[in-house]
């Protein structure tokens, strides 16, 4: 595999076609050989001087602010109300355009509740999943975070609006490079994009305070929980048609594992289905 490089320059040029064109999936009820990362320029995480944090080097442009009033309702009626109420994670998923992440034709239900398609078989996640997935990182500003299944970018983006340092890998090159475009277009300048097999996950830039995995694997990567830092936090959902979204806490003595709920996500491909690891 290769990578592209991806400047603020490059990004802007290719920002149009890159929205324009076309990991993981669910709906509830109403109510991965080392490659070279495309870098949007990865740095430290804004500072605590940013009420609201964006994700974003110096001031929000005004199309950021476009559809607020979509993006308030979303969070209230799609995330509140089925009850997470961490402020700093509302007012990330308030912060960030999701549907600047979506392609054209499907932009106008961007912030419906429901996953939607991005191209190549592949979806953004319903805002719940997302925000659900997030507060189960329990991720906190400065944490250097990984994430399997870049898909269009978005989970990104709202982890580095809560002032993360992101590593994410994406399988699918075109979606990596897309993704990655759109990412440092926006200026989510705390997000490296890597295209290939996530699988082994990022180890040169591991340990990590926290780990999501946007696709299903029908077992846990071990490389995944060998680069979880002690204290953190992995997240994924794991089986074939029956899948359980399962935490995965590493402490001083070893694993403690929880099951959170059913779900149904795009499968993890790539190593996973040739590898045996740890269950």
């Amino acid at each position: 595999m290769h990578m592209l490089p991806c400047s603020a320059a490059a990004a802007a040029r290719v920002l149009a076609f890159a929205l324009a064109a076309g990991p993981m999936a669910i709906t509830l009820p109403a109510a991965g050989g080392q490659d070279r990362p495309t870098r949007t320029q990865a740095e430290t995480a804004p500072g605590p001087e940013a009420a609201p944090q964006t994700g974003l080097k110096g001031n929000s442009p005004d199309f950021m602010k476009e559809r607020q009033e979509e993006r308030d309702d979303m969070v209230e009626r799609q995330v509140a109300a089925r009850g997470l109420h961490d402020r700093p994670l509302l007012a990330a998923l308030r912060a960030v355009p999701r549907h600047l992440f979506v392609p054209e034709q499907g932009r106008s239900r961007a912030y419906d509740d429901r996953p939607l398609p991005i191209g190549h078989g592949q979806t953004i996640s319903q805002p719940y999943m997302v925000a659900l997935m997030t507060e189960l990182a329990q991720v906190e500003p400065g944490d250097r975070v990984l994430e399997i299944g870049t898909g269009s970018g978005y989970q990104a983006a709202v982890l580095a609006a809560l002032g993360c340092q992101v590593f994410t890998i994406e399988i699918i090159q075109p979606l990596a490079d897309q993704a990655a475009a759109t990412l440092a277009a926006l200026g989510y300048e705390s997000v490296t994009v890597r295209a290939g097999d996530g699988y082994v996950g990022w180890p040169e830039e591991a340990p990590f305070d926290a780990i999501l995995v946007t696709a299903a694997p029908p077992r846990i990567p071990a490389p995944l929980l060998d680069q979880l830092s002690e204290g953190g936090h992995l997240v994924v959902p794991i089986g074939e048609d029956l899948q359980h979204l399962t935490v995965v806490h590493r402490t001083e003595d070893g694993f403690e594992r929880r099951v959170v709920l059913p779900v149904r996500f795009v499968p993890m491909t790539g190593a996973v289905r040739r590898t045996d690891g740890k269950p």
